[in-house]
């Protein structure tokens, strides 16, 4: 299945990929040399806990490199009116104004309210304007937005 991300996206997950092949590698060889040089590895917590780390990396980078093979970016078509992915969008409900970004799936974080595409909010808000009234179906309930703004 295809995972769609944006530019922002991308650029976030290259950025991460370099810095846990150089330096996050580097630290963890490290702490893995003077872990050595402490002699017996048996009962060496700080070993362990380095070779830990170590497998933990491997497994972000392998899974980065996997995302950025199977990603398809997709471009924010400036000039549109319309809400795709990338835009920010202002609405209103219950007498309360919002902003939100929808953005690829592996992207969302609500604490920054980035909204995944696949997530109710985000089908439902695709391929709307500014003054569409939408109603979404979520896990609290329908809800009525607003449009006030895409940008």
């Amino acid at each position: 299945m295809t995972k769609f991300i944006t530019q922002e996206g991308l650029k976030k997950i290259k950025d991460e990929l370099e810095n846990r092949k150089v330096e996050v590698r580097l630290d963890i060889a490290g702490a893995i040399k003077e872990a050595k040089e402490q002699g017996d590895l048996s009962e060496n917590a700080e070993y362990s806990e380095a070779k830990r780390q170590q497998s933990e990396n491997e497994s972000r980078i392998a899974e980065l490199e996997f995302l950025l093979k199977e990603a398809k970016v997709v471009d924010y078509k400036k000039g549109l009116d319309l809400i795709q992915m990338g835009s920010r969008v202002k609405v209103k409900f219950n007498g309360q104004e919002i902003e939100f970004q929808i953005v690829g799936s592996n992207e969302a974080n609500p604490s920054e309210m980035k909204i995944s595409n696949e997530s109710p909010m985000g089908k439902g808000f695709l391929g709307r304007k500014k003054n569409d009234e939408v109603e979404v179906e979520t896990p609290g309930g329908r809800t009525k937005y607003k449009v006030l703004d895409v940008k």
